[in-house]
C-alpha cells in the first residue's frame, strides 16, 4: 500500500539534501512531499503545519526535521485524534542536554555555536556541514558532495531553527505517543550520539522501533538507497500487520 509521506529536512542544508531520498521513496511507489524546517515555537506557524500534516499518512524528518515531525504527529493526535506514522532519521528528541536528557550537546558547546552563527553565518554553516559528514572514512568526499547540494538559506529561518534546537524537548512525546514510531540512528554520527538509540529502546512499546545503521549524521543523504528501503520495509510491515 502506497503512503503519503511528508518529509522534513534538517537544519542548515535546505531541502536539496533530502531530494535523493525523496526520489528513492517515490520510485518505490510512495507520494512524498519534501519541505524545509519551520518555527514550531510559533503557535500560528505550528497550526498551519499541523493542518498540512493531516493530509499525510507518514511524517518523517531528519535531525531537527525529526523533532518537528514528532511535534506534528503529537499535534495531529491532540487536535484531530488521528495517529500518523512517525519516522525520524538521526534525530535527538532533545538536542541540547538538560537534567532530564543528558545524551545531547552540552549547553556551552551549543551557545558557542549559536554565537558563531550570529557573528559569521556562512563560515559557521560550512563548519556545521563538515560535522554532518564527520565520523566516516570518506568524510572529505562526502563534504564536497554536501557542499555541491546546499543552496543559500534564509538566515531568519535558520536563526529560528537554532532556537527550536535549543528549546525543543520531545522526550515525553516519544514516551507517550501511541502511534507507530520508527527511529533510525547512525553509529558514527558526530552530532547525535548512537547512545540516543540505546536510550530510546527503554521507551519501546508495541508500536515503537529503533535501529542503528552505519554512517555519519548525513546518512539520509549518503545512504539514501538503503534508508529508503528500510523505510519502505517498515511501512510494508505496518500495512501487513493491520490487514
Amino acid at each position: 500500500m502506497n503512503q503519503r509521506i511528508l518529509l522534513i529536512t534538517g537544519w542548515g542544508g535546505g531541502t536539496q539534501l533530502l531530494q535523493p531520498l525523496q526520489q528513492a521513496l517515490i520510485q518505490q511507489g510512495h507520494d512524498v512531499e519534501l519541505i524545509n524546517i519551520f518555527n514550531a515555537l510559533d503557535p500560528i506557524v505550528l497550526q498551519q503545519y499541523t493542518e498540512k500534516a493531516r493530509a499525510f499518512d507518514v511524517i518523517c524528518g531528519w535531525s531537527l526535521g525529526g523533532q518537528l515531525a514528532t511535534i506534528l504527529v503529537d499535534q495531529v493526535a491532540q487536535h484531530f485524534a488521528e495517529h500518523k506514522v512517525l519516522i525520524t532519521l538521526g534525530s535527538n528528541p532533545c538536542f541540547v542536554a538538560n537534567a532530564e536528557w543528558s545524551t545531547a550537546m552540552d549547553q556551552p558547546t551549543f551557545q558557542s555555536f549559536k554565537h558563531s552563527f550570529k557573528q559569521d553565518a556562512i563560515s559557521t554553516l560550512k563548519k556545521f556541514g563538515f560535522m554532518v559528514c564527520q565520523g566516516v572514512a570518506n568524510t572529505k568526499q562526502d563534504f564536497l558532495t554536501l557542499q555541491s547540494l546546499i543552496r543559500a538559506q534564509n538566515l531568519d529561518t535558520l536563526s529560528k531553527g537554532l532556537h527550536c534546537l535549543e528549546q525543543l524537548n520531545n522526550v515525553s512525546i516519544l514516551k507517550n505517543y501511541t502511534g507507530y514510531q520508527f527511529h533510525l540512528f547512525a553509529k558514527q554520527d558526530f552530532l547525535v550520539s548512537y547512545k540516543v538509540e540505546h536510550n530510546l529502546r527503554k521507551f519501546a512499546g508495541e508500536f515503537f522501533k529503533t535501529e542503528l545503521v552505519s554512517g555519519s549524521h548525513g546518512f539520509p543523504l549518503f545512504e539514501f538507497e538503503s534508508i529508503s528501503c528500510k523505510i519502505c520495509q517498515y511501512l510494508l510491515q505496518i500495512t501487513q500487520t493491520n490487514r
